[in-house]
């Protein structure tokens, strides 16, 4: 996600600071840009200030897998939480207005469905999803405290699951998983018995939204949701996949991991209302743009 923000923010005309402590992306991605003049890249660490001159400030900081979120809980948590208070301190510092990435898992396992942003969810606070899923809720906490007491000019979405070129082969999200596994013809793993549901947004939809919402009118925070209200079941997704790869691969069942969600489908009335945004990238285009990077990596 973050590359290719970069990437629209440079080409709308900005300087862009990108600063990443590479835990769990690649300065591969943002390699075509590093002799850019108007980009640098700084390895830095969230938990930690920063100290730069900026207008617009985008928090993606934390990651967002659950093979990569529970390696390190702890600092997860750290990154969710510190990481929002270094960056909110960065925007009262400079006068900037800020945007949170936050995530649909404030949702938790959701009792009600599809989730509009007025539902304040169903989330295990003791699971081994917590670390990322309280995180990020206590990340919201920090933003709209900040901008009642602070003053700071913040925004809000609350991201729905994406996917596209340049995820990681081994981040283990169900839509690169099953399209390595296809790619070299191994059985596609499947958690539970398949029915659970996912919307899945391909990542140009997700951009354009989050670079409408920071720029939307004053006074309007969020949060709100931004997804793709399709919705498919993982045994659909993967069928798909096995499709278009034109796999020999064979579909296994394995036991669901705790606390995953078995619905999720995000309501973007709020979306389409303040931001005039709807996704316009059918899955099927997406699989096929997906598909075709990692043709190159794998």
């Amino acid at each position: 996600m973050g590359s290719h923000l970069c990437d629209r923010l440079i080409k709308d005309g900005n300087d862009v600071i990108c600063a990443d402590n590479l835990f769990t992306g690649s300065k591969d991605n943002i390699r075509h840009l590093l002799g850019n003049p108007y980009f640098e890249f700084i390895r830095h660490d969230v938990t930690q200030p920063l100290y730069v001159e900026c207008d617009q400030i985008y928090n993606l900081a934390c990651p967002a897998s659950p093979v990569h979120y529970q390696y390190d809980p702890v600092q997860t948590a750290k990154t969710s939480v510190i990481g929002a208070m270094n960056m909110l301190g960065l925007a009262r510092r400079v006068n900037a207005r800020i945007l949170q990435a936050s995530t649909s898992e404030v949702y938790g396992d959701p009792q009600v469905h599809p989730q509009p942003e007025s539902y304040w969810g169903h989330v295990n606070p003791d699971g081994i999803r917590s670390c990322y899923d309280e995180g990020k809720r206590m990340a919201e906490t920090f933003f709209f405290d900040y901008h009642r007491k602070e003053n700071v000019d913040i925004k809000v979405v609350r991201i729905f699951n994406t996917y596209g070129p340049r995820m990681n082969p081994s981040d283990g999200r169900v839509v690169s998983n099953f399209i390595v596994q296809a790619l070299k013809n191994e059985d596609i793993t499947i958690y539970g018995d398949g029915s659970q549901t996912r919307s899945f947004q391909y990542v140009d939809d997700l951009i354009e939204g989050m670079v409408r919402m920071m720029n939307s009118r004053e006074g309007f925070t969020g949060p709100v949701n931004i997804g793709n209200p399709g919705e498919f079941t993982m045994l659909e997704l993967a069928q798909k996949i096995i499709e278009h790869t034109g796999s020999s691969s064979k579909i296994v069942y394995m036991p669901l991991p705790q606390d995953d969600p078995t619905q999720r489908r995000p309501v973007i009335e709020l979306a389409k209302k303040e931001l005039d945004w709807v996704p316009v990238v059918p899955l099927d285009e997406g699989l096929d743009k997906t598909i075709e990077y990692f043709k190159t990596v794998i």
